[in-house]
């Protein structure tokens, strides 16, 4: 069964933020400012993409989305980064004015779908958090699991509800394991074949509302970033209580997300 993943890197759109602008010139300036540019990239090399490089099953695609407008030296760092995951296909797209970048995500997905009569997964995932090594695997596992619902519907959700909260910076990382359905990262979806449906019509935490959901707590799944330029404002502001990785969550995010503590302090410290 084909495993599609999408991450929108900065792509330049009026709607699909928390945070409002009211032009798309005004958000591909927010978007596109250099401070928050290199925050993105530094979380995308060091917590982002060691996962995908380090998924045990390598069956699957990762769509990155990118606006035509994105500065070129930004695209070629993007590439640089991406150049050794065979998985990963960057895609540019027309800055969306419509206020409606779920047409254009939905657009995107149902393209990469190279059998749309057959089944597929689809995982949506933001530029600064990571997933286990094991995500994949998991999510055919999931289909596997549940192919009496996923023969009865057209549409089922599959999501991983325990991960960490964490932020990363020049002097490592702090986390804290939490539980948290539906947050987004960590969640995917059965689409049946001949349903044009994406991850991306639904809003996360309401995808509950319009299908089934399989929901797996037995281990954490994925690493959701706080960071100075989050979008949803509570991200930005948040108030959980965040440690220093002990020795052993230091060997945990390194085995389930290839995270390495030491490659996190060396790319944030970077000058």
């Amino acid at each position: 069964m084909q495993v599609i993943g999408l991450c929108r890197f900065s792509y330049p759109a009026l709607g699909g933020f928390q945070i409002e602008h009211e032009t798309v010139e005004e958000r591909r300036r927010y978007l596109y400012g250099p401070a928050r540019l290199e925050e993105r990239f530094r979380l995308f090399e060091a917590t982002t993409l060691p996962c995908f490089r380090e998924q045990t099953d390598e069956d699957f695609e990762l769509l990155i989305v990118i606006g035509e407008c994105l500065p070129k030296p930004a695209q070629d760092r993007l590439r640089d980064l991406t150049a050794g995951i065979r998985q990963v296909r960057i895609i540019q797209k027309p800055a969306d004015t419509q206020a409606n970048p779920r047409q254009v995500m939905k657009a995107v997905l149902n393209a990469a779908r190279t059998k749309p009569d057959q089944p597929c997964i689809q995982f949506r995932h933001d530029d600064d958090d990571a997933v286990s090594v094991d995500f994949v695997e998991r999510l055919r596992g999931a289909a596997q699991d549940g192919a009496g619902l996923m023969a009865r519907n057209r549409m089922v959700g599959i999501d991983y509800s325990n991960g960490f909260l964490a932020r990363f910076g020049p002097e490592g990382i702090r986390a804290s394991e939490v539980y948290k359905p539906l947050l987004g990262v960590g969640l995917g979806m059965y689409v049946a074949g001949g349903c044009t449906h994406s991850i991306m019509n639904f809003t996360h935490h309401r995808i509950g509302r319009f299908m089934p959901v399989i929901s797996y707590s037995d281990a954490p799944m994925w690493v959701r970033s706080f960071n100075q330029f989050n979008d949803s404002k509570r991200a930005r502001n948040n108030k959980d209580e965040l440690a220093p990785l002990t020795p052993e969550l230091e060997g945990e995010f390194i085995a389930r997300y290839a995270i390495d503590q030491a490659t996190v302090r060396r790319v944030h410290a970077a000058v």
